[in-house]
């Protein structure tokens, strides 16, 4: 039992069963007890590494895909760089480094960071202290203009809701209590959805679960409305699917897997993103939509393996070994490693029919 368990355990017995997506609300942005709120998550101190933390080339290729996409647009001047969830400010950090020497990208920049934890905005200032930076809490508040967007391992900690095809029609998928009042999974009767998501669950198998992420395909249509009014593009990488069933909704305490009931508040909460439903948003509101293409892909046609190279070149045995893990854990597709499991979306304005990394739309 944590904290967090006996608040909700006390809110479900005063006003019943919470959806999935209130649940992870809850755990991992309660003011008082959330895991975002109360505890630095990333790192080896942390309860995971991402992309960035694991080494530089991530950022440095994804600072390279943002300066050729300015390219493409015109060089616009002046356009906003933004970073969604941008962490401790490690991926940025690298992109504004790795575009350094590309004449006028600088200078044209508008940097701001979406992030609502004052928290991590120190954090995020202290890692930036070199540059000129801005920060919004939403993305409907970035500033105007073409825009040149990166988020990585964001989508996937937005919450989601569970519905499930039942024998008896579609349910939702509820956390409540059991008989000796702790926290358990329920089914709530009756559920109703848009139509495409009914049909789509109507022709499943019994037990089939279908994952929505409200949020997600609210960033995606944010996102698709904007570039497709002022221009410019997006790169989304997480890890996730193209669409399809399956219960993705996982724990992760003290560097392990865990259950998802068993610390509210101090693991951290994630689910598999469907990209698929993604673009489709982000095409409805008037966007281009490149992918998903495995993350794997993506850094082996900006570049990884050169980059490896040469960082290798001028760096000790010991560094060597380090550059060459990382190279593999980035892009590999073994167990362990983020090479397919990762993949990439690009959001695009309308009249960009080609984009760094993705085969032409």
């Amino acid at each position: 039992m944590t904290a967090l368990s006996d608040i909700l355990a006390r809110q479900i017995a005063l006003t019943g069963p919470l959806t999935v997506a209130d649940y992870m609300e809850q755990c991992l942005f309660h003011p008082a007890h959330g895991y975002y709120t109360t505890r630095e998550p990333f790192g080896a101190t942390g309860d995971f590494v991402t992309a960035p933390e694991i080494s530089q080339m991530f950022g440095e290729l994804l600072g390279l895909w943002a300066a050729e996409t300015w390219l493409r647009l015109g060089s616009p001047a002046p356009f906003v760089l933004a970073e969604l969830g941008p962490g401790r400010g490690t991926m940025m950090a690298d992109i504004l480094r790795a575009t350094a020497r590309v004449a006028g990208f600088h200078e044209a920049a508008r940097v701001v960071l979406v992030e609502a934890s004052p928290r991590l905005r120190a954090k995020q200032a202290e890692t930036l202290r070199a540059y000129p930076v801005e920060w919004v809490e939403r993305i409907e508040a970035l500033p105007p203009g073409p825009l040149v967007l990166l988020a990585n391992e964001f989508i996937d900690a937005l919450p989601i809701r569970q519905f499930v095809r039942t024998p008896d029609g579609i349910a939702e998928r509820m956390v409540g209590l059991d008989a000796a009042g702790n926290l358990a999974f329920g089914l709530r009767p009756g559920a109703r959805l848009d139509s495409r998501a009914e049909a789509r669950l109507a022709v499943a198998p019994p037990g089939a679960v279908l994952e929505i992420c409200p949020l997600g395909l609210s960033v995606a249509a944010t996102l698709g409305a904007r570039l497709a009014l002022s221009g410019g593009a997006a790169l989304l990488v997480d890890y996730g699917h193209a669409g399809g069933f399956g219960d993705t909704l996982q724990a992760l305490y003290r560097h392990a897997f865990d259950d998802v009931l068993a610390h509210p508040g101090q693991a951290d909460l994630t689910a598999h993103v469907d990209f698929a439903a993604l673009a489709r948003a982000a095409m409805g509101a008037g966007a281009r939509a490149f992918g998903p293409l495995p993350q794997g892909a993506l850094l082996q046609r900006l570049g990884l393996d050169d980059r490896a190279f040469r960082l290798k070149r001028a760096a000790s045995e010991a560094d060597r070994e380090m550059v060459e893990a990382a190279r593999l854990r980035l892009a590999g597709s073994d167990e362990g490693q983020m090479g397919t499991l990762f993949k990439a979306l690009a959001l695009v304005h309308p009249a960009l029919k080609e984009i760094a990394g993705f085969a032409p739309g």
